[in-house]
C-alpha cells in the first residue's frame, strides 16, 4: 500500500527551536540506534518510521555504525524512505554521525578530516541521499587536533553534504572549545547530543550551561536510562526486553533493589501525573526548556505513540521536581 501522512500530523507535536539557530525540532525524535539493523525485521521498522512522522516525529537520528552490522540502520533507513518518504524529504531532518569504529585501518573512525569526510560518503551511499540535514562528531579525540575536526565539519557543510554540525559526548570544556572554532570558520555547532535522564545528570555539571551561553541546542540521548524508566521492569525482566537478551547496552546486574525501588515510587508518583513512567521522565527531560528534543528508541509503534503522548503533559510544579529530587537522592 502506498503511503500518505497523517494530514494532522503537526497538530500532535511541539516544535522547539534549537539553540539560536532557525531550526525547530520536535520535542520527541525518534534514534535508529536499535531496532534498525540488517538482524531486525523490516516492516517493523518501516512501520515505527510511518507512525512517527504520522504524529509529527521530523527528525530521525542515525550514525554509521548503528545496526547490527554496522552500517545496516542507514541501509534500512535508506529504503524506508525510498518506499514511503520520496515526497516527504523536505519534511524530514536526517542526522548521522561518526567517530566510532567501522572498518580497518587507521582512518575508520575518530576524527580525522579523512575519516569524517570518508564516513559521510559512505552514510549518504547507504541513505541514497546528497545530503544529510545534521552531521555530528560522535566522541571526542583526544589524537587529533580540535581545529581539524571542526574544519573538518565546516568543509562538509560547505560541499553541500550537510546543513548543520553537532557534537556528541563531548565535555563542557571541548564543547566551548569546539563552539568558538566553528563559530570563527563560519559554520557554528547547531546541536550537541549528550546522555541525559533522571539517572544521567552529568550534563547538569556544566554543559547545559556552556549551551545556553553558546546558543546550541541539545538533543537527550537515553532519556528513559536503557528502559529503566518505565514500568517494565516492575515485575521482573521481561522476555522482550533488553535486559533478558546479550546486550552490550543493558546488563541486568543495573536493575538493583535500590533502582527498581526508585522507579516504584516514580511509578507511583507517574500514576498520580496521569502518566505512563516513560511520559513523565520524557517530560522530566524536556522541563524548563533546556533541552531542545528528547530522543528516543523504540522496538514497537505503541512506545512512539506513548512517547508522543509526554505532549499532552511536559509541566511540573515545584513540590513535584522536589518530590522527584527526593526519590532520587
Amino acid at each position: 500500500m502506498v503511503y500518505s501522512a497523517d494530514d494532522k500530523r503537526y497538530e500532535m507535536m511541539t516544535y522547539r527551536r534549537s539553540g539560536k539557530s532557525g531550526l525547530k525540532l520536535p520535542a520527541i525524535s525518534l534514534g535508529l540506534w536499535h531496532n534498525f539493523g540488517g538482524i531486525d525485521k523490516y516492516e517493523n521498522g518501516r512501520a515505527m518510521v510511518r507512525r512517527a512522522f504520522d504524529l509529527g516525529i521530523t527528525h530521525f537520528d542515525l550514525a554509521n555504525n548503528y545496526g547490527p552490522p554496522a552500517g545496516s540502520a542507514e541501509e534500512t533507513f535508506g529504503r524506508i524512505l525510498r518506499d514511503d518518504f520520496r515526497t516527504y524529504r523536505d519534511e524530514m531532518i536526517i542526522s548521522t554521525k561518526a567517530g566510532y569504529y567501522m572498518w580497518p585501518g587507521p582512518y575508520g573512525e575518530w576524527g580525522s578530516k579523512k575519516s569524517l569526510v570518508a564516513s559521510l560518503d559512505q552514510s549518504l551511499t547507504r541513505l541514497g541521499l546528497d545530503y544529510v540535514d545534521i552531521y555530528y562528531h560522535h566522541r571526542p579525540d583526544q589524537d587529533t587536533p580540535l581545529e581539524e575536526t571542526m574544519s573538518a565539519l565546516d568543509l562538509i557543510v560547505r560541499q553541500g553534504k550537510a546543513l548543520y554540525v553537532g557534537l556528541s559526548n563531548y565535555s563542557p570544556e571541548m564543547t566551548l572549545e569546539a563552539s568558538r572554532i566553528l563559530k570563527d570558520l563560519g559554520t557554528p555547532c547547531l546541536i550537541h547530543q549528550p546522555q541525559y535522564s533522571m539517572f544521567a545528570r552529568g550534563p547538569e555539571h556544566g554543559l547545559l550551561d556552556v549551551l545556553e551561553e553558546e546558543g546550541i541546542g541539545s538533543i537527550a540521548f537515553s532519556p528513559l536510562n536503557k528502559g529503566i524508566l518505565t514500568d517494565r521492569y516492575l515485575n521482573g525482566i521481561a522476555p522482550d526486553s533488553r535486559a533478558a537478551g546479550p546486550s552490550v547496552f543493558m546488563n541486568p546486574s543495573e536493575l538493583t533493589d535500590e533502582v527498581l525501588n526508585k522507579v516504584a515510587k516514580l511509578n507511583e508518583m507517574a500514576k498520580e501525573r496521569g502518566q505512563k513512567l516513560s511520559q513523565m521522565a520524557l517530560a522530566w527531560t524536556l522541563r524548563g526548556g533546556k533541552v531542545t528534543s528528547a530522543l528516543i528508541g523504540a522496538s514497537k509503534v505503541s512506545q512512539i505513540e506513548d512517547a508522543v503522548g509526554t505532549i499532552n503533559n511536559l509541566s511540573f510544579t515545584d513540590e513535584e521536581l522536589a518530590r522527584i529530587e527526593s526519590i532520587l537522592a
